[in-house]
């Protein structure tokens, strides 16, 4: 039995989706075994263990509201309180310090009159960053759960007499050339160079990647259209012998999906398209991988004096690769991708499966 208090303060520590996961969790567990039924049912609801209901359930019937905070552990009594833990874990989570966009040490420090070394200690413990940020993005695509099947699908289980090429272009690749000379590598000194440039025009590279053996079929076009697509089609179709499928896992780009080319494929039986689903391009191993290690060993600290010479080194690039090609090691299943995605929104929406919300 509850009363008022303890129920509408277990309602505010549930409640925070973002903060003290381990104390909304607890809150949570009394809340549903307060609305009675046995620890097993409140374990299904809620999706935990039976026994981790057993052990809240228990706390709180003892001790309330106080049992549902840590045990006390043997040696000096802590310094800092539970309440300003929880104060600077929610402030860290849910404000800004006036008109910066995240806290510092220093600005949390004086927010709570507790040390900056004790702040960052408590940041710490909890994997607070507030310095870091990240991109994310959320692919919206109706299909999402049948294009993840199949185009995992057929990285772990590649259809026999075919080969599955992840393909996709590199466009807008610039020939840079440094205003100076760079300046070598020494002891004790790493290679620098100017940080302006000449730009000496672009060229744009189309790559299939063979997921069975990681070589690669390439061609380089000035222009980026559905028409430079098709030609790489062909020449696709010349490089893989007559007798094999071909499966191609490419992204929702407009080039992809043009009368012209679904023109050219309906003339073309033995290839099959597979699409990732929209804002899912970390699905293609060519963009996410392959392009990342041409980028990071050749382009990025690359200098050309012309659109050609830039040509050429990609060519040789490509040439090397080819000679000692490496695939690439898929390991998650569909499975375990789509339950890492519920697991996820699980975290920032503050629900659960077990909820039984949507």
């Amino acid at each position: 039995m509850l009363d008022e208090a303890e129920r509408a303060q277990l309602i505010r520590w549930a409640r925070r989706a973002k903060t003290a996961q381990y104390l909304a969790l607890r809150a949570k567990i009394v809340l549903r075994c307060a609305e009675g039924g046995t620890n097993k049912q409140a374990a299904a609801d809620l999706g935990v263990n039976e026994s981790t209901v057993e052990r809240w359930r228990a706390r709180f019937i003892t001790g309330r509201l106080d049992g549902l905070a840590d045990e006390p552990r043997p040696g000096r009594p802590p310094s800092i309180l539970l309440d300003q833990v929880e104060d600077v874990v929610v402030a860290t989570l849910e404000t800004t310090p006036g008109k910066d966009t995240h806290w510092s040490r220093s600005s949390m420090a004086r927010r709570t009159g507790l040390s900056k070394s004790t702040i960052g200690r408590i940041w710490k413990k909890f994997d607070l960053k507030p310095h870091l940020q990240d991109s994310f993005k959320l692919s919206t695509d109706p299909f999402f759960v049948e294009k993840v099947v199949d185009v995992v699908g057929l990285y772990h289980n590649p259809p026999e007499k075919a080969v599955v090429l992840c393909v996709d272009e590199k466009s807008q690749i610039q020939a840079l050339d440094r205003s100076q000379p760079v300046l070598p590598m020494m002891p004790g000194m790493p290679e620098r160079r100017t940080h302006d440039y000449l730009r000496h025009g672009i060229t744009s590279l189309f790559a299939a990647f063979n997921t069975a053996d990681g070589t690669v079929i390439s061609e380089l076009h000035r222009r980026h259209r559905a028409i430079e697509f098709r030609k790489f089609l062909a020449r696709i179709d010349k490089a893989v012998p007559a007798g094999l499928d071909v499966h191609l896992v490419c992204d929702n780009y407009a080039t992809h999906n043009t009368p012209e080319i679904r023109t050219w494929l309906a003339r073309h039986p033995r290839f099959r398209v597979h699409f990732t689903p929209t804002g899912s391009s970390w699905m293609n191993q060519v963009p996410e991988r392959w392009f990342g290690l041409l980028t990071d060993k050749l382009i990025r600290r690359g200098v050309h004096t012309s659109v050609r010479a830039l040509e050429n080194d990609i060519k040789a690039w490509i040439t090397t690769w080819n000679d000692n090609p490496r695939p690439f090691a898929w390991t998650k299943t569909a499975d375990e991708i789509l339950a890492s995605l519920a697991d996820y929104l699980a975290k920032v929406t503050g629900s659960h499966p077990g909820n039984k919300q949507t």
